[in-house]
């Protein structure tokens, strides 16, 4: 008779919920071997290859302005200004959100709302932001 023995693993990490899946993100090992890369959020990218593709447009003279490409594309005048403005990201913070480094919290409506002059966005719940 074979006697039965467990063996128990514990290993910290973090869960990301993210919409219609979660993804587990381990931590950065002691020998300095990376975590691996988690998946970039599937509705940031979107939103950034909206913007850009909208500013190409733009710029190919497709449409004369942002109120006539709202109309052709049938979405709110706002709502494409709002989106417009992701084209003006640092390209730290683009490359960041593509390769999926972007902090857990960060979500499309955060990056959309108007950012005062001068003010920089400061990690943790919601949407904080601080003089610089």
């Amino acid at each position: 008779m074979t006697v039965a023995t467990s063996t128990t693993v514990r290993m910290p990490l973090t869960i990301r919920r993210r919409p219609e899946r979660k993804t587990v993100v381990t931590p950065v090992r002691g020998d300095g071997e990376v975590a691996l890369p988690t998946p970039a959020d599937p509705a940031l990218v979107k939103a950034l290859a909206r913007a850009f593709r909208y500013q190409h447009l733009l710029g190919e003279g497709r449409y004369a302005s942002i109120t006539e490409m709202a109309k052709a594309e049938r979405i709110e005048r706002g709502y494409l200004g709002s989106l417009l403005r992701l084209t003006l990201l640092a390209p730290d913070i683009i490359e960041a959100i593509l390769n999926g480094r972007q902090p857990a919290d960060l979500e499309v409506a955060t990056l959309m709302d108007p950012i005062p002059n001068g003010w920089h966005l400061r990690g943790g719940q919601g949407r904080a932001w601080t003089a610089s």
